[in-house]
């Protein structure tokens, strides 16, 4: 018996061939085959927004190809991307290569690994509609907006722009950034630092806040922080309020695609089409080489805005911990994240597809690249699956002359999952003050005070990474889909 698997990307083939065998032939789409016509609407307004598709210009030779080996296959299987984009091309597919739906089955692939490409062949079903329309519906509200708009931008701005829902949006939400920060007019204000060493020379870094008989102030001038530099040389620094208290810092939740490209740029400087890119580079498979099982994925599915994790990741994971770390750094009861009400869940959060492929490991197959992103995705999932953290947290209170100062600084306890190498670095967390043993009622001595003129900045210029962020957190973008697809069937 002879089977066609049907892909989009060409960078899968290998890999997915290797998982299945010699009964096995595995064709690229290279993508879509159809879409709207590029020289009209290609939607007729006035009937249910109904889509008119022709064959995009240079795929005659792949479709050709595709219904011949269609023609020749006991059974076809439809496995493009496990997502809304690659259930409509599976359907456009079908359409196109006018498949038989007793032989054609679709099949999806969360990891490009041979135990879950044999696991999705063997658990095929029909192609699922609603996916299909919530994709048509994007891709309709997409020409709606943008072949009106788009020419308006060739007219005005620069030819070969294209707009659309987000990206129109997106423009708004940068102009409406920079208008802001135009004019936005700086206010001045003062910082003080204070360097005061304890009887046994522990050196404490504080910072004023106020007076003793009012919240925090805000020093405005010059003179202001005169008055408050010539009344705490003259008196004693004295530690008024001391409090030491245990508290727990959890663990970040796996990645989806929008935090995994906000820490990609934060870390690494990786624009979101970069980030994209390497990601589906461990997807799709690297070569590993036959130490380690040849050529595979190793990262779940990239397109993904859930937190959700499979029960046998995490128990892989689970496993991996108690093993490298100790029973005593995996949590009584596993770790379970709550995803958006407006994410889609289809797939699983980012994580590694096989626990027993570190980064240490594979640091001298990967890329440069590919190596940071791994080890940034592979971090990420184990400490999120990890025990929470247990500091020792010291706040002080120290006033001189009825003016406060504060300082505060933790130790840890217990690593929890902070004990993942890297860990650390990747949440901003490698510098920290450790404080002293201290006691209320304490002298300390003033070692330097140092008056600090500042100004209030505007709102920054939005870069690839923060501006990922802020359209999430207004539900623009993939959650945004989501919202218009239920509004569209309830009316």
């Amino acid at each position: 018996m002879q089977n066609l698997v049907i892909i989009e990307s060409p960078g899968k083939v290998k890999t997915i061939k290797s998982c299945l065998g010699k009964n096995y032939d595995v064709i690229a789409s290279v993508g879509h085959v159809r879409d709207l016509p590029k020289s009209s609407l290609g939607i007729d307004v006035k009937n249910g927004f109904e889509p008119k598709y022709v064959t995009i210009q240079g795929k005659n030779k792949i479709i050709s190809d595709l219904k011949q080996k269609a023609k020749e296959a006991d059974r076809v299987y439809l496995a493009t991307d496990p997502d809304r984009e690659g259930e409509a091309i599976s359907w456009h597919l079908s359409k196109v290569l006018d498949l038989d739906e007793n032989k054609t089955e679709r099949v999806t692939f969360n990891e490009i690994t041979k135990s879950a490409v044999q696991k999705g062949i063997e658990s095929p079903r029909k192609i699922d509609m609603d996916l299909v329309n919530s994709q048509q519906a994007r891709r309709v509200l997409d020409r709606l907006v943008g072949y009106k708009l788009s020419p308006f931008l060739w007219k005005t701005i620069k030819s070969g722009l294209s707009a659309g829902r987000v990206q129109s949006v997106a423009a708004r939400i940068i102009v409406e950034r920079e208008e802001e920060i135009q004019a936005f007019k700086p206010e001045e204000y003062w910082s003080i630092d204070a360097v005061l060493r304890t009887s046994k020379k522990a050196v404490i870094n504080a910072k004023y806040f106020g007076t003793s008989s009012s919240k925090k102030a805000v020093i405005k001038s010059e003179q202001e922080t005169q008055a408050v530099l010539d009344a705490v040389k003259s008196g004693e620094f004295v530690v008024t309020e001391c409090t030491k208290e245990k508290k727990q810092k959890s663990p970040q939740p796996p990645f989806t695609t929008s935090t995994m490209q906000q820490e990609a740029a934060r870390r690494f400087g990786f624009q979101a089409t970069k980030t994209m890119k390497v990601a589906q580079q461990l997807y799709e498979g690297v070569g590993l080489g036959k130490e380690f099982g040849g050529d595979h994925g190793i990262i779940t599915y990239m397109r993904t805005d859930s937190l959700r994790i499979a029960d046998e990741a995490a128990y892989a994971a689970k496993e991996y911990i108690e093993n490298t770390y100790g029973s005593d750094y995996y949590p009584s009861r596993r770790k379970v994240y709550k995803t958006k009400n407006s994410a889609q869940d289809a797939h699983e959060a980012i994580r590694p597809s096989d626990m027993n492929l570190s980064p240490e490991k594979l640091k001298g197959v990967l890329t440069s690249d590919q190596f940071k992103l791994y080890r940034l995705i592979w971090n990420r999932f184990i400490a999120s699956q990890m025990k929470n953290a247990e500091l020792d947290v010291l706040s002080l209170d120290i006033e001189s002359n009825g003016h406060i100062f504060k300082a505060s600084a933790y130790d840890i306890a217990f690593k929890g999952f902070m004990a993942v190498s890297g860990i650390e670095e990747d949440e901003g967390e490698e510098k920290r003050e450790k404080l002293p043993n201290i006691e209320n009622g304490e002298k300390l001595e003033l070692e330097s005070v140092t008056p600090k003129q500042n100004f209030t900045e505007p709102p920054p210029h939005f870069n690839e990474g923060s501006l990922v962020k802020f359209l999430e957190e207004k539900g623009i973008g993939r959650p945004l889909r989501e919202v218009m697809l239920k509004e569209t069937k309830r009316t």
